[in-house]
């Protein structure tokens, strides 16, 4: 059962992820997001890392393609969003009580469970 465990997780992190990538894709938050790295003297081409962190690694999430280091680059891609834009929200609370970042929390940890986890049997290639 702990390879369905390890299923449900990555197809969790990994659907829910690619969501958030597919609409980077209808345009304006890469321009956001060079600018941000701008900002912390980073060059703005970096922003289209964002890509392999929100698509390419989500589906190899999902399909269970060398997984660990797709969960790699989603914790690489969180720890970047985090750092140049929540990092006020870091000690801020929701109207609701949540953590303002539970999201980005969820993201992050989820996938760096993965990367110790790794895909499981119920995947295309193994860790």
């Amino acid at each position: 059962m702990s390879d369905l465990g390890k299923l449900i997780l990555r197809l969790n992190i990994g659907i829910l992820m690619l969501f958030h990538g597919l609409h980077k894709l209808g345009g304006g938050s890469i321009e956001f997001i060079g600018g941000k790295l701008v900002e912390v003297n980073l060059p703005a081409s970096l922003a289209y890392g964002v890509y392999a962190g929100e698509i390419l690694a989500p589906i190899m999430l999902i399909f269970g393609v060398f997984t660990r280091f797709g969960a790699l680059m989603i914790v690489v891609n969180m720890l970047f969003a985090i750092g140049l834009v929540h990092m006020a929200d870091l000690a801020s609370f929701t109207q609701h009580g949540g953590w303002a970042l539970e999201l980005q929390a969820f993201y992050l940890f989820g996938a760096l469970a993965v990367v110790f986890l790794g895909a499981g049997r119920i995947a295309l290639t193994r860790n």
